[in-house]
């Protein structure tokens, strides 16, 4: 029973790296980011900027509606057989097997929710500062870390400013190859 952890900056390519690889080794696909955005989605049409203001509300940066987001990640790490995509997972899933963490320069990241989001890079830019501050904050609030200390514990850290989804599962899986855990 394998179970392998993504987390990262956002717009790094958590979800659809998670649910690739997912789909590749025929495993269960898991994604708090997806639940929240799901919630978030009353916000904004726009993705980015719908979760930062739903962080900025009282039910989105509630301790329940965490709590109940975490349950849900272990529950799915102790079932096993799982990518779980997630935040805080490297901390929050103590016992996965492989632990990735995905980044890139904040300028890369603009261009993405840019493109996504059918808005200027400066716009893009703004949205993403916003975003990335109440994160920051409002985990750091909540569970007494930053999403970005993550990166420290993660068993790799991938750059994904020049990689495709497709190159960026290979790395994760000649990890895996490498482990032993596939």
């Amino acid at each position: 029973m394998v179970v392998i952890v993504i987390s990262g900056q956002s717009t790094c390519g958590s979800t659809t790296t998670a649910r690739t690889l997912a789909e590749k080794l025929g495993l269960e696909f898991f994604s708090v980011g997806l639940k929240y955005k799901e919630i978030a989605k009353k916000m904004s049409s726009k993705e980015t900027e719908a979760v930062a203001k739903f962080f900025s509300t009282s039910e989105g940066k509630s301790k329940s509606l965490h709590e109940r987001l975490d349950e849900m990640q272990v529950e799915a790490a102790e079932r096993g057989n799982v990518v779980i995509d997630s935040k805080l997972g490297i901390r929050m899933i103590k016992n996965a097997d492989l632990k990735v963490y995905l980044k890139a320069p904040q300028g890369i990241r603009a261009e993405r929710v840019a493109k996504r989001d059918g808005i200027s890079i400066e716009e893009a830019l703004d949205v993403l500062k916003k975003k990335d501050e109440l994160e920051e904050k409002n985990f750091y609030d909540l569970y007494g870390f930053h999403p970005s200390d993550q990166e420290r514990d993660a068993d790799i850290v991938i750059d994904t400013s020049d990689k495709s989804p497709e190159q960026i599962v290979e790395i994760i899986i000649n990890e895996l190859k490498r482990r032993g855990k596939i």
